[in-house]
C-alpha cells in the first residue's frame, strides 16, 4: 500500500465503526485526509480493533513519523552535563521515554485535532496507546492524582516508553501547592524512569499550556527539581515556542 492508500483504509475503516460517519466522503486532498483521519483517531473510544487494521495503521504512523523526521539524543548537545535543551516535535525524538502531559481521565485529548501535547502523542502513538491507558485507568478505578506518574509502551513514536503526569491546573494565581504538585510531576516521572531502568527522558513543559502555569515560574521549578532529583538520567526539556527556549536557555546559562 501506499501511503495514501494507507491513509483512506483507514478512514474507511474508523468511518464505518459510528453511524453518524458511514458514508462520510473522502477528502481528494492529501492534507485533508490527513486532518481526517486525525479527528476520527481523536474522537474514537478505547476498543480492541482488528490486527489487519493495526498493520495498516502502525506502517502508515511509522512512515509519517519517518517522513517529519527523527531527531536522535546521540545528535542533541548538552547544556549542562546530562541536561538538553531541544525545540522540535516531541514525537518525533528517539530517546528512552518522552513525559505525556495527561489529563485526569488519562486515555488522551478527545477533541478532534486540538495541538495539545495530549493529542499530538496518542496521535501519533496509534489507538494502541488509548487501549492501554483506559486498561490502567480501569485497574486503577479512579482519576489519575495531580503529580504522580504512569507508564506505558510508545507504540509507533521513535521512543520506547511514554511517561504520563497530570499537572496541576492553575485559576486566579499561582498558588504554593500548584508549585508543589507541578515540583511533583518532573519527581514522579524521574523515579518512575529510574525504577524502570530508562536512561534518558524528555520533558515537555507541563502545565504551560491550557493549565495555564505561568511559563518562567514552571520552567525555574522543572530546572530545579530536575537537578535535584535526576541521578543519572539524562533529561531533555523539550520547547515548542521560542518564548520557552529562551526562559531555559537562561536558567540552563
Amino acid at each position: 500500500m501506499t501511503q495514501q492508500e494507507r491513509r483512506c483504509f483507514l478512514i474507511d475503516r474508523l468511518a464505518a465503526e459510528e453511524p453518524q460517519y458511514r458514508g462520510l466522503k473522502m477528502p481528494a486532498d492529501g492534507a485533508e485526509q490527513r486532518r481526517l483521519l486525525r479527528a476520527l483517531m481523536n474522537v474514537r473510544p478505547a476498543r480492541a480493533i482488528d490486527a489487519e487494521f493495526l498493520a495498516v495503521q502502525d506502517a502508515y504512523l511509522q512512515e509519517e513519523t519517518a517522513a517529519k523526521g527523527i531527531t536522535e539524543l546521540a545528535d542533541l548537545t548538552a547544556a549542562q552535563p546530562g541536561i538538553y535543551l531541544w525545540q522540535g516535535d516531541i514525537t518525533a525524538l528517539r530517546c528512552d521515554a518522552i513525559v505525556n502531559a495527561a489529563n485526569s481521565g488519562m486515555t488522551g485529548c478527545y477533541i478532534p485535532g486540538h495541538n495539545c501535547i495530549d493529542n499530538c502523542i496518542h496521535t501519533f502513538a496509534g489507538i494502541q496507546l488509548r487501549l492501554d491507558c483506559a486498561g490502567l485507568m480501569e485497574a486503577q478505578g479512579r482519576p489519575e492524582p495531580t503529580g504522580t506518574a504512569k507508564l506505558t509502551a510508545a507504540y509507533n513514536l521513535p521512543c520506547k516508553y511514554i511517561l504520563h503526569t497530570v499537572g496541576p491546573i492553575v485559576g486566579d494565581a499561582v498558588t504554593e501547592e500548584d508549585r508543589r504538585l507541578l515540583a511533583s510531576c518532573y519527581r514522579a516521572c524521574l523515579e518512575l524512569a529510574q525504577e524502570h531502568g530508562i536512561r534518558s527522558v524528555a520533558f515537555c513543559c507541563i502545565s504551560t499550556g491550557v493549565f495555564r502555569f505561568p511559563k518562567d515560574q514552571a520552567a525555574r521549578i522543572a530546572v530545579d527539581t530536575v537537578r535535584r532529583y535526576r541521578k543519572d538520567t539524562e533529561v531533555i526539556f523539550n520547547v515548542h515556542s521560542g518564548e520557552n527556549y529562551a526562559i531555559y536557555q537562561r536558567l540552563l546559562r
